[in-house]
């Protein structure tokens, strides 16, 4: 695809999206485990606020991908993410891996998933497996339930329409990739902040010389600690000082993507 796929006057697109666990994970895989529970905690006690303040000084918008859970326990911090106009998308219940449980499990938690956004009055319109596990079955249950776009494969770097078995879903998807997660990076590889910009900016350099998609999955309690967030400020102003780069939610580009190849 050349660069005349994104909007008029736009080289490439810079997508920045947030899973917004918070503890909902450890209360899946370890309920017991009380100072991990706490840790997953800084998200709503300190980073979901850092982030949004950083993002209303870049002027940019992202999604927030957020469990049930999360939206039921911490439910002031989704308010003031949508309050300063940000996307929330699906993320499942207790950060559940779909994959691994039985389909009436998984109907399960997207029946309380969908509870839990009509208490907070918002309908997402995008869906993003917890650990990026999916199943046929999940696949059907993300367009049963609704949703217009996922975010779980790892085989482009631009946007598509997704197809099932050879069979179009109707859902536009919104590839992602490790590399461009910041949880292994900081989390599992214990890296600096100088060591993961080396990582990402070139794969950004590279991606705005090609005028293709940039999607960048951060997750508040790791990225939210100053240091990593500063060197993330830093990595947009570069993107903001091209003049040319889209910066869009999930569901702008995947309307954007609807309309372009739908």
């Amino acid at each position: 695809m050349s660069e005349s796929f994104w909007p008029d006057g736009y080289q490439a697109c810079f997508n920045l999206s947030f899973d917004y666990d918070s503890n909902s994970a450890l209360m899946w895989r370890a309920p017991h485990d009380i100072v991990a529970q706490s840790r997953g905690r800084f998200s709503p006690n300190v980073a979901i606020e850092r982030i949004l303040d950083m993002l209303d000084r870049m002027e940019i918008k992202a999604t927030f991908f957020t469990p049930g859970w999360t939206i039921d326990q911490f439910t002031e911090s989704c308010e003031e993410i949508i309050s300063r106009g940000h996307e929330m998308g699906g993320h499942g219940y207790l950060h559940e891996r779909l994959a691994e449980i039985s389909q009436e499990s998984q109907r399960g938690v997207f029946e309380k998933q969908k509870a839990s956004f009509e208490k907070l009055g918002y309908k997402p319109e995008g869906f993003r497996a917890p650990y990026w596990l999916i199943s046929d079955y999940t696949l059907g249950l993300i367009k049963e339930y609704g949703f217009k776009y996922d975010s779980d494969f790892m085989d482009s770097d631009m946007p598509y329409m997704l197809k099932q078995r050879g069979e179009d879903t109707g859902l536009v998807e919104l590839p992602i990739e490790w590399l461009l997660d910041d949880w292994p990076h900081f989390e599992t590889n214990r890296m600096n902040s100088k060591q993961v910009w080396d990582l990402w900016k070139p794969e950004w350099d590279g991606i705005h010389q090609l005028g293709r998609y940039f999607g960048l999955t951060c997750h508040p309690q790791c990225i939210g600690r100053i240091s990593r967030l500063n060197m993330l400020e830093q990595l947009i102003t570069d993107a903001k000082d091209k003049g040319d780069v889209w910066f869009a939610t999930c569901k702008e580009v995947a309307d954007w993507t609807r309309k372009k190849l739908a």
